[in-house]
């Protein structure tokens, strides 16, 4: 593999690797290619097969670093940019069930368009469903009965929480409608997934008190890198009502500094113009300006701060908001409480929000909108842009958070 040494070497360096990390990456590289050398192969031939066989004889050999499929990482991410090593393989289903839930999986990214983390939530639901629906020996999925729907609805939510309950009959009823449309089952079982016991207007959101949110705000070390960019996450949780995969999301372009906007990339591939305050501009700003790695090539906003630098998951953006809570010494709290806990403004404002927002005029608060404004104008407590319907630009003359105006403008 010498002639993919050099090439390699200035990936790592690229991606901020530090001389040392580097050589030991390329020390790695060296041991793989003698020993595909001593097997009488080449680059070509690195499937997951071979990258395991690899790495127990480098463990047998008594290597005490870089022997994990996690080590070999950058290596063969490059090896496959450039076309020399084969892609990774998908695992071949075994069974009816596995091939019936790969289907679903293709359909949910395909035809549905869910992100990457839902369709591995709806079919780690589908493929529990169906390992205990017998299927096998010639019998397909025309063997499930709602008797069998209701009873694996049973079973699951009643070692689960609400939340997880949700989730997963939501998961079972996408399955059922996709098995009816697809022609596997010729009965509709969808509608045989009870409900979980949730009623819509039980509890409002939680938020996170002003207090507390002050606190945890405070808590954040501005002069750091890291620091700058916790905060611009907490900022933008807070004040603009974001998901964590929503600001693991952001990249570069999605800023427009000079009309003080912000487009978020949401559920099912959906795309929001939202205005983005004074507040949450300068912290973001800072963060690029001052803590954002030079080196890093890649787009996103939030990148990590040691190499590679590589995006933040959404994991990651919510162990930012528990991390904060622990070092503010407030109660623990997650990333999607931060969403109901912005104070705009507009909750004590009179403001006819629903005539206010979008672009199709006037049109009625949702009941838990509405829920959440009365909450707010009569307790104090925060809602988010998102609670009141404000998806798009407010219209000239309308403006109730003024755009960010700045000096400085990230490229």
């Amino acid at each position: 593999m010498a002639p993919y040494a050099e090439g390699f070497r200035e990936e790592l360096l690229g991606q901020g690797y530090s001389w040392g990390s580097a050589a030991h990456q390329m020390h790695l590289m060296a041991h793989l290619s003698r020993w595909l050398e001593a097997q009488g192969l080449g680059p070509a031939a690195l499937d997951e097969y071979l990258t395991g066989q690899f790495l127990a004889a480098r463990r047998a050999d008594g290597y005490a670093a870089l022997r994990s499929a996690r080590a070999l990482a950058p290596l063969l991410g490059h090896l496959r940019g450039l076309g020399v090593a084969p892609p990774p393989q998908m695992p071949v289903p075994q069974t009816p069930a596995d091939w019936l839930a790969m289907r679903f999986g293709e359909y949910l990214a395909r035809e549905r368009g869910l992100a990457g983390d839902s369709v591995r939530s709806y079919t780690g639901v589908a493929r529990r469903f169906l390992a205990g629906a017998a299927l096998g020996d010639g019998a397909g999925a025309e063997v499930l009965t709602a008797a069998g729907v209701t009873g694996f609805v049973r079973r699951e939510c009643a070692r689960r929480g609400v939340a997880s309950a949700k989730a997963t009959v939501t998961g079972l009823r996408s399955l059922l409608r996709f098995l009816y449309l697809d022609g596997q089952v010729s009965v509709p079982l969808a509608g045989a997934v009870p409900s979980a016991a949730c009623w819509q207007l039980a509890a409002l959101p939680r938020a996170v008190s002003p207090a507390d949110l002050a606190r945890l705000m405070d808590s954040c070390d501005r002069d750091s890198a890291a620091g700058r960019r916790d905060f611009a996450i907490l900022v933008l949780l807070s004040r603009l009502g974001l998901r964590a995969g929503e600001v693991a999301a952001l990249d570069l372009g999605d800023i427009c500094w000079r009309q003080g906007e912000i487009t978020v990339r949401g559920k099912g591939s959906r795309r929001d113009i939202l205005p983005l305050p004074v507040d949450a501009g300068e912290a973001v700003a800072s963060w690029l300006a001052g803590g954002h790695p030079r080196e890093a090539a890649c787009p996103a906003v939030f990148v990590r701060l040691r190499p590679p630098y590589s995006r933040l998951a959404s994991t990651s953006v919510s162990y930012v908001v528990r991390r904060t809570c622990t070092r503010a010494g407030v109660p623990a709290a997650g990333a999607h409480r931060l969403r109901h806990s912005t104070a705009t403004g507009m909750q004590v404002s009179g403001v006819a929000l629903g005539a206010s927002f979008g672009r199709s005029g006037e049109r009625a608060l949702p009941a838990v909108q509405r829920a959440a404004l009365e909450q707010a104008r009569g307790h104090g407590r925060p809602c988010t842009l998102r609670d009141l319907g404000c998806h798009r630009p407010l219209a000239s003359g309308q403006t109730m958070l003024q755009p960010v105006r700045l000096q400085w403008m990230p490229a």
